[in-house]
């Protein structure tokens, strides 16, 4: 069965419009947080938010030097790794924000906090799961040798 859309069939451009795009996106965010307007100015914030802050940086710049790196080069095991070391990192942050739980809501009206005590858990679980995910192309990607140039063009079996 010829399989078409997939990481290994994706043209370069493709590929590379992806590492731009995401690239784009945490440099972006790692402005707003840090320098214009700042984490400070969003209003269900607390000033614990900032114990978080160093592991949420170092998400986002993780990010951000990952895809620049995907950008010039992308071999299967490269990206793998990218993916691995984000995805450790990003679950770094997530658990920093469980401890800290800096976030402040009315008290009227919705329970906003077990809503979000709840989406960090899943993304937790989601990024527990993608970890093991990653590690596991990792090793495939790194158990092919040589031979772990993608296929730029055609289909694959």
């Amino acid at each position: 069965m010829a399989r078409k859309g997939t990481a290994s069939t994706q043209s370069v451009g493709a590929r590379r419009t992806g590492y731009v795009i995401a690239a784009l996106i945490n440099a972006v965010m790692l402005w707003l947080v840090n320098v214009a307007p700042r984490w400070d100015v969003v209003p269900f914030l607390t000033p614990e938010f900032s114990r978080a802050l160093g592991v949420i940086n170092a998400s986002m710049v993780a990010g951000l030097v990952v895809n620049l790196v995907c950008l010039v080069r992308d071999p299967r095991w490269l990206t793998a790794l990218g993916a691995v070391v984000t995805t450790a990192i990003g679950l770094a942050a997530i658990v920093a924000l469980l401890r800290v739980f800096p976030f402040a809501f009315d008290a009227g009206g919705f329970d906003w906090a077990v809503v979000i005590r709840i989406l960090l858990i899943v993304g937790l679980v989601g990024s527990c799961i993608g970890l093991v995910v990653n590690l596991v192309a990792l090793v495939r990607a790194l158990g092919r040798g040589a031979g772990s140039h993608r296929v730029e063009t055609g289909t694959r079996m």
